[in-house]
């Protein structure tokens, strides 16, 4: 049976859904980053502002390059493998042995990013709103839990669309940072010694390797499983480069808006804030909005990959079970002040997370020399 050449029409509709999936994937690994250390800015005051111009060039180049490179990675033994559960994406790169410990480890780690997550939420309740910071943390809990509750594809859907305009918004926000205090870039640079402001390290390249070695663990499963979704590799590998290019950047630009300002940005538990109410309330409340959303949009893939770990995406078992721990992530998230949890947590994970981009360096390189195959 003979058949027919596909149409114009048919070939535009192919090259718009396949761009379409590129931006989701992209979305949905940006939306994934942003979380509540990215959206507040604590994280970026930490982990770059901090260092100044080191922290923020220097930084910001070593995660453009490694967070791209670990983002096209997982995507793509993901779409190759499809494995039956993301776990084994530890197993591919580690062996027996240290892939369990991986296992294990991430899945605790991840757990503790979502009470980060629960700890985000109530500061900006308490900072911005003047309300309960147990407010906010409990309705964060209760709007993930019930998104999880229906499984991958819908949060897919969800996460890579509010991404992209979250990081869109940030960046608008940290220009106006620059452009409405362009010679405070310099004298922040300068002021920095003099303050006290909390560092993710004793310098700024631990502090990169540290921040891509957080950020690969709460990536892992999440991408591998997403990766197994992609109908090609070229479209998994276009949207993880799109992804981890367009948040490395925003970093960058967020983290010059609040050296601009860092006289009145350090020692604050929500820095963005500080930059929103120059521009005017209306602006800080969109903005507040806007952080939550950021918040929500990672604290959502953080749940489901420690449920999934347990029971199968949609199961009454995973469902109870994200329940469970929605609750129990609320308590312990509540405990600390948001600073602290960023410090703690994400710190000293992330120097975990460098064994693991050791390891996944080594079979590229293995790839790359014909040593061993992406299918093998």
């Amino acid at each position: 049976m003979s058949q027919k050449a596909p149409t114009q029409a048919h070939l535009q509709s192919t090259e718009k859904s396949s761009l379409l999936r590129v931006v989701t994937y992209a979305g949905a690994i940006i939306a994934f980053l942003i979380g509540s250390g990215f959206a507040t800015g604590q994280e970026i005051m930490q982990y770059f502002t901090s260092y100044g111009y080191w922290g923020i060039f220097g930084t910001g180049l070593v995660v453009l390059l490694l967070i791209t490179y670990v983002s096209v990675e997982f995507l793509v033994v993901g779409q190759a493998k499809k494995f039956d559960k993301p776990k084994s994406i530890f197993h591919y790169y580690c062996g027996k042995y240290l892939g369990t410990f991986f296992d294990f480890f991430s899945i605790l780690f991840v757990f503790l990013s979502f009470t980060v997550m629960v700890a985000g939420a109530g500061a900006v309740f308490q900072e911005h709103y003047g309300l309960s910071k147990y407010i906010g943390g409990v309705a964060l809990a209760l709007a993930v839990g019930v998104t999880v509750w229906f499984g991958l594809n819908s949060l897919v859907d969800v996460i890579g669309k509010i991404g992209p305009l979250i990081v869109i918004i940030a960046i608008a926000l940290g220009i106006y940072g620059v452009m409405s205090n362009p010679g405070g870039i310099a004298e922040g640079n300068a002021l920095l010694p003099t303050l006290d402001v909390t560092q993710a390290s004793s310098n700024w390249f631990m502090a990169a390797l540290s921040y891509v070695g957080f950020c690969m663990l709460w990536l892992a499963a999440f991408l591998t499983a997403l990766g197994k979704t992609a109908p090609s590799r070229k479209e998994a590998a276009s949207g993880a480069v799109t992804g981890g290019v367009a948040f490395s950047v925003a970093c960058m630009i967020v983290a010059l808006g609040l050296l601009a300002h860092i006289s009145r940005t350090a020692g604050t538990e929500i820095p963005m804030l500080v930059l929103a109410r120059d521009v005017g309330p209306v602006v800080a409340g969109a903005i507040s909005v806007m952080i939550l959303a950021g918040i929500y949009t990672t604290a959502i893939p953080l749940l489901w990959t420690v449920s999934s770990r347990f029971y199968e995406d949609k199961t009454k078992k995973f469902k109870y079970l994200t329940i469970i721990l929605a609750a129990v992530g609320t308590l312990i998230g509540l405990v600390l002040p948001f600073s602290q949890m960023v410090n703690i947590v994400y710190v000293i994970n992330g120097y975990v997370g460098i064994i693991l981009l050791a390891m996944m360096l080594i079979t590229t390189v293995l790839r790359l020399t014909g040593r061993r195959k992406l299918d093998a």
